[in-house]
């Protein structure tokens, strides 16, 4: 690993810094108070080439790495976006444009990674069910084979921008779970229209992050060709785990940047707001829980750029990004809490914004993994029996 900043990443770090000036805080205010779909930003991103980071440049993107993606993501969250500079690429730009990259057959790679380096393809990426949660392996979707043909159904909940999305990677059974001999075989990925008349998209309510909806999807019969399979049929675990890192990657970039930013925020307060005749800065009571909590942010931060140097170098990294997701996560929590605590009441306050980046971080104990399950990892890794 490099320290010392390459002209590539401070390119990123200062367009990213560009992109967030113009969609801060208030901004993301109105899109929240609004629940509106930030589709300038959107395209924004596609001009400054975020959506292409992780897409090889023979398909129009940067042939950059996750290194660059997270980079791209903190800052954008830092500088004034929250967690909207996470949320509109892990996705798409992240998620799917991987999968692709990694699984995808040339003939898929040419039709979708273009349009997603644009900015012009909105994916979802359908893994979660209300039945199975956190346990991936027994998703009850089905896939059925009938001639050059799958025909699937089944219902999926929490997928982002499904309302939204062109296409969607769907994760199903192709084969029951009761039929093969280790559970992570009989999985399999599709890439399914959006447009399919047997497909139902229902917004869930829900506490933040609302200029975007998460929603349940129900299929119903819906066929899809066999060139729609990504990746090897019943072998679609290994294909996902592809994509799962990534997705913990930015959602650690997401608590060390929303962190940094309700700090700015909080300090920029403490300077200014005066009690008893001296700003409240000055007071070790305000300025050291936040000071303390932000040290273990700058560590978690270490953590993620080795867990996407791992990714990047094509070397196992699932122990390095389960530990940065839940160092970045407990540290950023703890951060935003103290940041918070030091508007005393107007940090109750919508024209603060700390209250929202306090809804959103809060969204990073519970995915893309729950905090208990990343620790179940991190003690399986450690050489505790497994629990799960």
């Amino acid at each position: 690993m490099e320290f010392e900043t390459s002209p590539e990443h401070a390119l990123i770090r200062s367009t990213a810094s560009d992109v967030a000036s113009e969609y801060g805080p208030e901004y993301w205010r109105e899109r929240e108070e609004q629940g509106e779909f930030a589709a300038d930003f959107w395209d924004e991103l596609g001009e400054a080439g975020f959506h292409g980071l992780l897409i090889p440049e023979e398909y129009d993107g940067a042939g950059m790495g996750l290194q660059e993606m997270g980079l791209a993501m903190e800052t954008l969250c830092a500088e004034g976006c929250g967690m909207a500079g996470t949320w509109y690429l892990v996705v798409t730009a992240g998620m799917a444009a991987i999968a692709l990259r990694e699984s995808g057959t040339e003939a898929q790679k040419r039709t979708y990674l273009p349009d997603i380096a644009a900015g012009d393809r909105i994916f979802s990426v359908a893994i979660t069910e209300p039945e199975a949660g956190t346990n991936t392996l027994n998703v009850s979707t089905r896939a059925e084979r009938d001639g050059d043909e799958y025909v699937l159904n089944g219902k999926k909940a929490w997928i982002t921008f499904a309302d939204r999305a062109d296409d969607m990677i769907l994760v199903t059974r192709t084969t029951p779970r009761d039929e093969v001999s280790k559970p992570t075989r009989g999985l399999s990925l599709f890439l399914v229209d959006m447009d399919d008349p047997g497909i139902e998209v229902s917004p869930i309510p829900k506490h933040a992050m609302n200029y975007s909806n998460s929603c349940e999807v129900f299929l119903e019969d819906v066929r899809v060709p066999e060139t729609a399979l990504l990746g090897e049929a019943d072998e679609g675990w290994w294909h996902l785990v592809e994509t799962l890192n990534p997705e913990r990657v930015g959602f650690a970039a997401a608590a060390t940047g929303i962190a940094e930013l309700a700090v700015s925020k909080a300090v920029d307060y403490a300077n200014d707001r005066e009690v008893f005749d001296a700003p409240i800065g000055t007071h070790q009571a305000v300025s050291f829980p936040i000071t303390q909590a932000y040290t273990n942010v700058e560590t978690a931060r270490l953590m993620r750029q080795k867990a996407a140097w791992l990714f990047d170098r094509g070397e196992d990294c699932g122990y390095e990004t389960n530990v940065a997701k839940a160092a970045a996560v407990e540290a950023g929590i703890d951060t935003v809490y103290h940041a918070m605590q030091a508007f005393g009441g107007w940090g109750y306050a919508v024209e603060y914004d700390i209250e929202r980046w306090w809804r959103e971080i809060n969204l990073t104990r519970l995915a893309p993994v729950t905090q208990q399950m990343a620790y179940n990892h991190i003690a399986t890794e450690l050489g505790f029996p497994r629990s799960y």
